[in-house]
């Protein structure tokens, strides 16, 4: 999988590390003789994630295996089938969220709302505005 994010590119894959490391040499010299970007080996970082969950552009991202049980019955005979499946979680990080209203002003950095009064003296277009740009920086995430 590829992401651009921050001006940052980021690469994942479940390969060996033999392969990521083949990998990472493949691409410098693809930048290198295609797009004239020369880099070191060194600036490319590789980074082992856990097998079921890791960080990823400020989420949590979580693989959870939920077993159900479903019952099924064919005429006289009854059977129990086990069904396994993943399931990714996501948790949303606080921090950046509360950042991201107390910008827009809509709360403090503690994240206490603003007082009546401000709102009283905004527009239905600044209100608007306001929700429209908190919507666009959760959108990044």
């Amino acid at each position: 999988h590829y992401v651009r994010y921050q001006g940052k590119s980021i690469l994942v894959s479940k390969n060996t590390p033999l392969l990521i490391k083949k990998w990472k040499y493949y691409f410098i010299y693809l930048w290198q003789c295609r797009f004239d970007i020369w880099s070191r080996p060194g600036t490319i970082q590789i980074n082992e994630f856990s097998q079921h969950s890791f960080h990823f552009l400020g989420y949590f991202l979580s693989i959870r295996l939920n077993l159900s049980v479903v019952r099924s019955q064919m005429l006289q005979n009854s059977f129990l089938i086990k069904i396994v499946m993943k399931k990714l979680d996501t948790i949303v990080p606080i921090i950046p969220l509360i950042r991201s209203l107390a910008k827009a002003k809509f709360c403090n950095v503690f994240g206490h709302p603003i007082s009546k009064s401000v709102w009283a003296n905004l527009s239905d277009f600044d209100i608007i505005d306001r929700f429209l740009r908190i919507c666009r920086n959760l959108s990044h995430y």
